[in-house]
């Protein structure tokens, strides 16, 4: 074999986990751009010393210990990714400013693509796509480092506890008990998670047409129809958060007026139903962008939408394009 043919066949071999070590590190860091940095890193590392991996594990293996340093080494900074709802309380409408946070505070949405690889098995599916929700993944930001990374392997990836045990040099008896204890503080935090199904069912297809009927045609009363008395309304880098179709139709009506006419385009993000949100271009004809919004369903309502505004970091990693046709 030519060393270019081994060059790239080391490469190929390493591309092929790129997704699941994505997946993996978004879950550790709650940041989709520090999560493809942080792969990126792990098969750089890889490759830089694939002469040294002597099989002993398998690829995988070693691939998601070397993850798991550069991970832990980038969490020992501190800072611990949040969504508005998990810093302050609702801010009644009356009260309701725009406060912007520096953007390492939130927890960022990432594109299924990018997490969530091809399996065959359903339930193996339906575990990934639970564990990248923006619930469950916030949830995590409140574990230590460590844990974090045993209960992802435990519990998400269904590692043994040995194998948990060899990848981070420890003992079975350790992996045990802190995957008791993040099981403990996961249960105190999580909240109850959204039941969107994959592939949609008919009742949800039928609820999200509705929503964004509602949504482009400004129409109150029908999004009200459409939204849980509960419903939370996010807007990172905002710290404003709302709660309640009252206040988050008022918040539309009146700061968020300009937010009239505006198109939704579907995408998917956190293993739920997403949209890029654009508004009417004030400069001239067509569409601009102006959010990627995350939607919770539950029990046929709607329960959250988390709107992203960084536009221009989040359309270029959704693939979207930064403007709409007037006709559109």
């Amino acid at each position: 074999m030519s060393d270019l043919t081994a060059t790239t066949d080391i490469d190929s071999r390493l591309e092929g986990h790129r997704v699941e070590l994505t997946g993996y590190c978004y879950r550790m860091l709650g940041s989709a751009f520090e999560a493809e940095d942080a792969v990126q890193d792990t098969l750089v590392r890889a490759w830089r010393n694939f002469d040294k991996f002597e099989g002993r594990s398998s690829l995988r293996s070693w691939l998601y210990r070397i993850a798991t340093n550069v991970c832990l080494d980038m969490l020992k900074a501190g800072n611990k990714r949040a969504r508005p709802v998990d810093l302050t309380g609702p801010t009644p409408l009356a009260q309701a400013a725009l406060n912007p946070l520096p953007e390492n505070t939130w927890l960022e949405p990432m594109p299924d693509g990018r997490v969530l690889p091809s399996v065959a098995d359903p339930a193996e599916a339906a575990v990934a796509r639970e564990s990248v929700r923006l619930a469950f993944v916030a949830a995590l930001q409140h574990l230590p480092p460590k844990q974090r990374a045993v209960l992802i392997l435990r519990e998400v990836l269904a590692w043994k506890a040995s194998e948990v045990a060899e990848l981070l040099d420890t003992s079975v008896a350790s992996v045990n008990s802190a995957l008791q204890r993040a099981r403990a503080t996961l249960s105190d935090t999580e909240g109850t998670a959204p039941d969107t199904s994959n592939p949609l069912d008919d009742e949800q297809r039928k609820l999200l047409d509705r929503y964004v009927a509602a949504f482009e045609g400004y129409d109150m009363a029908a999004l009200t129809a459409l939204l849980h008395e509960d419903a939370v309304m996010t807007m990172p880098p905002f710290d404003l958060w709302l709660r309640g179709h009252d206040d988050i139709t008022g918040f539309m009506l009146s700061i968020g007026a300009g937010c009239a006419g505006s198109r939704l385009v579907a995408t998917e993000a956190n293993g739920t139903p997403a949209f890029a949100h654009y508004k009417p271009n004030p400069d001239g004809p067509g569409f601009v962008p102006w959010a990627v919004q995350v939607i919770d369903i539950s029990d046929g309502a709607i329960t959250g939408m988390h709107c992203f505004l960084d536009t221009p970091r989040w359309f270029p990693l959704f693939g979207l394009p930064d403007h709409l046709d007037a006709d559109a």
